[in-house]
């Protein structure tokens, strides 16, 4: 019973993720817009973007806190300078390291001699003699001591109080920076929902030009068809099936061709929504069109408010380089303790410290007031910058809108030329049935259809693609 159950559960959990791997079908383009949010990979590494500047956010933040540090330190020696140190560190030093064992041995021995007359002591230690023997006395405890262990522990927190402003402005770029990045991960969404609409539009005019020439296929079948009955009767050459066949075999490899070029527009589309799409729901072609004014656009821009963004960060970056005209202060405490045993009597040996610094610099060579210039004069380049990228995207805006209305006029213009070879085709197929036209006059003609129903799709898709610009642009 365990047996089936288990397998049972490998059924069904093969069979969900069978599912999950399935194709789309008859996906509409608002559907894969909510796909490629999701799922796209370039999306994502941008928001990897977004996601290290809040990241950097919070550490220009955490300057403000200052910084609380424990160190340990473990030592031995015998050094007399540092045995000395170790022991005062710790509370531990007594006269006899100072040295005071050989000097009361030459104050004992003034004793001795005076044999307890304290005159006669008196005048001993008042010889210039004595006096120099005993100031000249190397004390060998102080200069030869044993060697000690010495453990130290030490806390100590170190923070800003005024830093002229520097810290605050850092902060405020750090959170520019955050909207920085979010503005280039809506550029790549832009870019993406970009690439998206464009394939939908490009699958769409690949289904339409297909029906199209399937249509010209089976017309040029009847038309081969009527050749091969027309040669029965002695009315027709073998070169005229010849040619017919040829035309047909030339509308077959366009069909091909369009196929294969659909075909790698859906293996593109399954790259963008990082998921299989087997079929797509075709959008109105002729229904296509974009109302945004060039108000919108200079609006919405990224790159516009990207400029923007970063004049602000350069006006606070000239705050920044003012901060080194302005005092530094800051603030330490630090507390600790020190034995020749790690953590020994900890409270009885412990000490403290507390202090501040101030800092200003005087003069340095006037670095100062030509970093402060520089930063003047790269805000007004920015400032420039911002007002060329406007004037710059109005007139690519200008550019496309009047490129469309020229691709419009050419469409309509050749949706009427293209109706006109469609019924002429059609005369020259029944007058070649009839005997009033040769097999050339009709593949003529048929290829002029072809040729029309080309130069439609490319205008169509470059109307397509300028669109898309135009919205691009309002990204």
């Amino acid at each position: 019973m365990p047996l089936v159950v288990i397998t049972l559960l490998s059924l069904f959990f093969t069979l969900s993720s069978a599912e999950n791997t399935l194709p789309y079908e008859h996906l509409s383009v608002e559907d894969a817009k909510t796909i490629v949010m999701n799922n796209n990979l370039e999306i994502d590494i941008a928001q990897f973007d977004v996601a290290v500047a809040k990241l950097g956010q919070k550490v220009a933040k955490g300057y403000q806190y200052g910084t609380l540090d424990a160190t340990l330190m473990g030592l031995r020696s015998n050094d007399a300078g540092n045995v000395f140190g170790f022991k005062l560190q710790s509370r531990e030093a007594n006269f006899k390291d100072f040295g005071f064992s050989d000097f009361l041995g030459g104050v004992s021995q003034a004793i001795s001699a005076s044999e307890g007359d304290f005159s006669a002591f008196g005048s001993i230690m008042q010889n210039p003699g004595t006096a120099v023997q005993l100031l000249q006395t190397q004390p060998h405890d102080l200069n030869y001591p044993d060697e000690r262990n010495h453990f130290d522990v030490t806390l100590k927190y170190m923070i800003p109080l005024y830093t002229g402003g520097k810290l605050s402005r850092y902060k405020e770029i750090a959170a520019n920076m955050v909207h920085m990045n979010q503005y280039d991960k809506q550029k790549v969404v832009a870019q993406k929902l970009y690439e998206l609409e464009k394939v939908y539009y490009d699958i769409s005019l690949l289904d339409a030009f297909e029906k199209d020439l399937n249509t010209i296929k089976e017309n040029i079948e009847q038309l081969h068809f009527a050749t091969v009955e027309m040669q029965k009767e002695g009315y027709a050459k073998r070169t005229d099936l010849l040619e017919v066949e040829s035309k047909l075999s030339n509308v077959q490899r366009m069909i091909f061709q369009t196929q294969a070029n659909r075909e790698l527009s859906y293996q593109f589309l399954s790259f963008l929504l990082n998921a299989k799409v087997a079929s797509i729901q075709v959008l109105q072609l002729d229904a296509f069109n974009c109302n945004l004014s060039v108000d919108d656009v200079l609006s919405n821009n990224k790159d516009i408010q990207k400029a923007q963004l970063g004049l602000q960060i350069q006006n606070k970056m000239i705050d920044v380089k003012r901060a080194a005209n302005l005092p530094e202060i800051g603030a330490f405490a630090e507390y600790g303790s020190s034995d020749d045993r790690l953590l020994n009597d900890f409270a009885k040996h412990d000490r403290y410290t507390v202090g501040f610094q101030a800092k200003i610099n005087l003069f340095n060579g006037g670095i100062d007031a030509a970093t402060i210039e520089q930063e003047r004069i790269k805000q007004l380049k920015v400032k420039q910058q911002i007002t060329l990228a406007k004037k710059g995207i109005a007139l690519q805006y200008e550019k496309i809108k009047t490129e469309i209305k020229n691709y419009d006029f050419q469409i309509e213009s050749l949706k009427k030329e293209l109706e006109l070879t469609q019924e002429i085709f059609k005369n020259y197929q029944e007058r070649y049935k009839e005997g009033l036209a040769s097999i050339n006059d009709v593949v003529i003609k048929q290829s002029l259809q072809l040729k029309k129903m080309l130069k439609l799709l490319q205008l169509q898709n470059a109307r397509t693609d300028k669109v898309l610009q135009v919205k691009k642009l309002a990204y």
